[in-house]
């Protein structure tokens, strides 16, 4: 990844979708859970906001739609898929190490633990960690 590249990742569901947009130094700088009928309109605010030069979306459910919406809204965008497979029981684990929990939660094996709010902005962040990983641009 270049050092200057800003990623948005993309979580696409049916109902509700992920985004998140990480930077050149992997910081995120951006993320979020919103209704699948807001999701163009927002990418549209975060590219130019964030200077993306790349979405990153999952694989799998309703990918291929997806992609073809997102190339003919955003023609100069690169658009890469992932393999998605398990990234929401990734995202749950991180959800804990983003917002530890409180005393009581803590209480419950960690694996039994329903984070209080949907997860698909962290799905998004895992995608374009998998990505750098892939891709071999991982600067960490």
């Amino acid at each position: 990844m270049a050092r200057n590249e800003t990623i948005l990742g993309f979580d696409p569901g049916k109902d509700k979708c992920g985004i998140a947009v990480i930077d050149g130094n992997r910081a995120i700088l951006h993320h979020e859970v919103l209704l699948t009928a807001q999701t163009i309109a927002q990418i549209r605010t975060l590219c130019p906001q964030y200077n993306v030069s790349r979405i990153v979306m999952g694989d799998q459910t309703t990918s291929k739609q997806w992609k073809q919406q997102l190339t003919i809204a955003f023609p100069d965008l690169q658009i890469s898929l992932v393999d998605e497979r398990y990234s929401s029981l990734e995202a749950r684990d991180r959800y804990w190490q983003m917002y530890p929990a409180n005393f009581f939660t803590t209480l419950i094996p960690q694996g039994m633990r329903q984070p209080p709010r949907p997860i698909d902005d962290i799905v998004a962040i895992i995608l374009i960690e998998r990505y750098l990983a892939k891709s071999g641009k991982d600067n960490s």
